[in-house]
């Protein structure tokens, strides 16, 4: 079986002692072993409820369950979105067996970031923002799900790159790592000096690029928080213009552009279209892959912009018109405070 380069790269890391071998014991890099544990305790267990009637029940379910990052001493934390997106209760586990109510503080589409809040303050020492610009390709990293020194894995950055998702969302500077960790759920990534620079959002088969398949970590880099924190924990959401939202779900595959899904209610699925379509363009201009089409659609103009699709149903070429909308509006967000 060949090796690939990025395999070769993890294994030429753990020869040179950068990185130890899966299952073994480690510290956050680059501090001590008290400030270690102090890092690892601000790494929480989320538990989440969503009311049935919510938008992302059916796809994202009802009971949720990851990892956040304690971020201040009042308890705010940081975690991957689309674990609390809607969600009318929370709970969270921290690892010396304490469990406190969280409210539900802000949620923003286009990072990834969802903010909570603690009922009461956790007595934990919040973990230390660090810039993730900085973090490059063979840099040892440190992946922190809850649970301590059990949750904790040793890793590398394998790729900074586009991320371009299904559900139209695209970060241009994702965090790729590798080897997997198993409960990359809003998981913490520490840097070398035990500073947060990320929040894991998925598993990926791809962490190396295309042309290097390895499975591995995408990470929300922490930069994008800093200018949308104050408006989250004020308002719960980003102040300004919001992107222009279709509702659909879209597939690279074969070299086009496939529609997988339609959101019930959407744009989308109120202009007709459906899985199976084929989109070719946007107000006239060829798309080629995910990251292009979000490009041209979120030029077009904000939030309720109307768009030209250029759509391949069947056998059957059409031009349709979506009047998009904001996506917050569309969800049932709350508030729990």
């Amino acid at each position: 079986m060949p090796i690939n380069r990025a395999a070769l790269l993890l294994c030429a890391l753990i020869a040179a002692g950068s990185l130890s071998a899966p299952g073994t014991a480690q510290p956050v890099p680059g501090i001590s072993p008290q400030a270690a544990e102090q890092r690892l305790g601000a790494v929480v267990r989320l538990r989440l409820t969503v009311p049935g009637d919510a938008r992302t029940a059916e796809s994202l379910g009802r009971e949720r369950n990851g990892s956040g990052v304690v971020i201040d001493q009042s308890g705010l934390i940081l975690t991957i979105g689309y674990l609390m997106v809607e969600a009318e209760s929370a709970e969270v586990m921290f690892a010396h067996g304490r469990t406190l109510p969280a409210q539900i503080v802000g949620y923003d589409h286009e990072s990834g970031f969802g903010l909570l809040r603690t009922l009461e303050p956790p007595r934990v020492a919040p973990a230390p923002l660090g810039r993730s610009a900085g973090l490059k390709p063979q840099d040892p990293v440190m992946i922190a799900a809850h649970g301590g020194a059990g949750g904790a894995r040793p890793a590398i950055v394998v790729s900074r790159r586009v991320f371009a998702g299904s559900w139209e969302y695209m970060l241009e500077d994702a965090i790729f790592t590798s080897p997997p960790h198993p409960a990359w759920s809003g998981a913490a990534l520490f840097d070398n000096g035990g500073r947060l620079v990320g929040i894991g959002s998925l598993a990926v088969n791809d962490a190396a690029g295309q042309n290097f398949p390895i499975p591995g970590n995408m990470f929300v880099p922490i930069d994008r928080l800093s200018g949308i924190l104050a408006d989250l924990i004020a308002d719960g959401a980003p102040a300004g213009p919001r992107r222009p939202w279709l509702g659909l779900s879209t597939e690279e595959a074969r070299g086009r552009l496939f529609v997988a899904r339609v959101t019930p209610e959407s744009p989308a699925a109120r202009a007709g279209l459906a899985p199976g379509d084929i989109v070719l363009g946007v107000d006239g201009a060829p798309v080629g892959d995910l990251a292009d089409f979000y490009r041209k659609l979120w030029a077009a103009g904000d939030a309720g912009v109307r768009v030209r699709l250029t759509v391949l149903a069947g056998m059957t070429l059409r031009e349709v018109t979506v009047e998009t909308a904001d996506r917050h509006a569309h969800l049932r967000l709350k508030r729990t405070f």
